[in-house]
């Protein structure tokens, strides 16, 4: 069904909630304006944080295809999408596609739950 693997998104999980789980990462619930690029000024003050590395490095490693699917997964459990629209978003998301997606996904606040809800919405889950 994915073409990315399960245990590859689980270790995103991780990373993201290491990395939101840290008292100096503060994420902002909307830009103050269109012009404002604050995903990349938040990520800037963590460029040497370990679990911001391993994060970039995963996606790196990962096919745009792939990629696209851990935002189109993040959408499904955002409620954007349903699970039974999983063509469609999954389009959308390659047609989306650009290659700061590790920075998309480290910038989203409670980007760990809503993959969480995407793979659940799937009947997946990650093991502890």
């Amino acid at each position: 069904m994915f073409e990315v693997s399960l245990d590859t998104v689980c270790f995103i999980i991780r990373k993201c909630r290491e990395f939101q789980a840290k008292e100096a990462v503060v994420i902002p619930d909307s830009p103050d304006g269109p012009e404002d690029d604050w995903a990349l000024q938040i990520l800037a003050d963590h460029a040497d944080d370990l679990s911001v590395q391993e994060l970039r490095a995963t996606f790196e490693d990962l096919e745009p295809a792939e990629q696209a699917e851990v935002v189109a997964l993040m959408w499904v459990g955002r409620g954007d999408f349903d699970a039974s629209e999983w063509a469609e978003v999954r389009s959308e998301a390659k047609s989306a596609w650009n290659p700061r997606t590790a920075d998309y996904i480290l910038a989203t606040p409670l980007a760990a739950d809503y993959l969480e809800e995407g793979l659940d919405a799937f009947g997946l889950e990650c093991e502890d």
